[in-house]
């Protein structure tokens, strides 16, 4: 078996493993281009998506009241905030004092000094959200990605995971931190709790503590479906293993206004943990504006209009996404169903040879076609950790609602809202295109 490889090192691709797409290569598959063309692999990374909806007006009112706010808060959180952020978490089941919580200008931050106080090497499922392993290397510290079960992604496979540590400590490293997320950016998949505890278990009995990104946590598309299933967090299972890091903008605030917090163990181990995030956002200026701050506490309190202005965005995210998914399987792409947040996951090989005829190759070509094609941002696989040559993309479902204000606006109240009708055309368009392409390939 071969070595791990850190994440951004350029080889020949290995035999693939399951990831959240559920699919598997097996084929030796020499990379097309190691560094995409004209694009950084940070700079370009894709942004936080809003969700597509004016911000409610009670929600503008509190920031435009705290606007005459001059001074600065504290690193880490104004203390009402913090105690909005403790109520926020007892609400779901996690007793938490204001002490054991941090805040930040949004989950980056929060990552970074959470990567910089535990040091050594991190691991991350295979995909992953595309700005985790950014501030891993930013500090010089290798990342390494673990494949993920056939059901879902955000977590990784146990056994993976093991192997993974065994074959790391093996070439010298120190495995430390495991990041994941429950409600999964890309994938759009929610883990069953069987097989998050069954990770969580194996990430603690090999000493690493466990970063769960639970930015989506909200916006699952239905809790009430038998199809789907229900969301634990892996702090409810072994809390003082796990920090918890919500970045507001999922499911609370608009991403233009930066807020996240951070709930740490209630032990001595977190609270040196909680000590020294404090100092390196100290380091960072990593403070949250005042307005900024006084709108986040009043967000976490989950008054009506923002549980009313969530629901809805929820119930549309969903439609969209669902419509989305049906079309791009029903071309014959493979993808699993979108459960939560405003993304779906696909893997495109079964079309590569129609895709072939139109000059696309690896994930970087399929991010520029569909790109292109569809006129809203496409980001490949190798975006989130996946391997270069592989047909795989993340689909949003944010650009697909259409850019009006007025059309977006209608969408809550609109049985058949005009701006996802005609993007979903678009996007049904280019996929019939090639799934009638694929029909007429020559049997092998």
């Amino acid at each position: 078996m071969s070595p791990p490889t850190p994440a951004g090192t350029a080889t020949r691709t290995p035999p693939r493993e399951a990831t959240g797409a559920g699919t598997t290569e097996l084929a030796e598959v020499p990379m097309r281009r190691t560094v995409p063309e004209d694009h950084g692999p940070v700079r370009f990374g894709p942004p936080l998506p809003d969700d597509g909806l004016p911000v409610p007006a009670e929600l503008s009112a509190v920031l435009a009241a705290a606007a005459g706010r001059t001074g600065q808060d504290p690193v880490g959180g104004a203390p009402a905030l913090l105690d909005a952020a403790r109520g926020y978490w007892e609400r779901r089941g996690l007793p938490t004092d204001p002490g054991d919580i941090a805040a930040a200008p949004g989950a980056p931050p929060l990552l970074l000094a959470l990567t910089a106080a535990l040091g050594g090497d991190v691991l991350v499922p295979r995909p992953c959200a595309a700005w985790w392993a950014p501030y891993a290397r930013l500090l010089g510290r290798p990342v390494f990605h673990v494949a993920t079960p056939a059901e879902c992604g955000g977590v990784p496979d146990p056994y993976a995971l093991l192997e993974t540590v065994r074959r790391v400590r093996a070439e010298g490293g120190e495995p430390r931190l495991l990041v994941l997320s429950v409600a999964d950016d890309p994938t759009g998949t929610v883990a069953p709790p069987e097989v998050l505890h069954e990770a969580v278990e194996a990430a603690v009995a090999e000493g690493l503590h466990v970063v769960a990104d639970e930015t989506w946590r909200d916006t699952v598309h239905d809790p009430h479906d038998p199809r789907g299933t229900v969301l634990i967090g892996p702090a409810e299972m072994l809390p003082e293993h796990v920090t918890v890091v919500s970045d507001l903008a999922g499911a609370l605030l608009p991403p233009g206004w930066p807020a996240a917090v951070a709930r740490f163990p209630a032990t001595t181990a977190g609270h040196r943990l909680h000590a020294r995030v404090l100092d390196v956002l100290t380091a960072l200026g990593a403070r949250l504006a005042a307005p900024v701050t006084t709108a986040a506490a009043y967000a976490l309190a989950e008054p009506e209009p923002v549980v009313a202005h969530r629901t809805a965005a929820v119930r549309l995210h969903a439609r969209v996404a669902a419509a989305a998914h049906a079309t791009v399987t029903g071309a014959g792409a493979l993808s699993l169903p979108p459960r939560a947040g405003r993304h779906l996951y696909a893997d495109l090989g079964p079309l590569r040879v129609a895709l072939a005829a139109r000059g696309v190759g690896d994930a970087q070509e399929l991010e520029d076609f569909l790109t292109a094609r569809l006129g809203m941002p496409a980001p490949g696989g190798h975006r989130f950790g996946d391997d270069l040559a592989a047909l795989r993309v993340r689909l949003s479902t944010g650009p697909l609602l259409g850019s009006a204000d007025e059309r977006r606006a209608a969408c809550p109240a609109t049985p058949d809202p005009p701006g996802p009708h005609r993007a979903l055309d678009d996007l049904t368009s280019v996929f019939d295109e090639l799934h009638d392409d694929r029909r007429w390939e020559p049997s092998r």
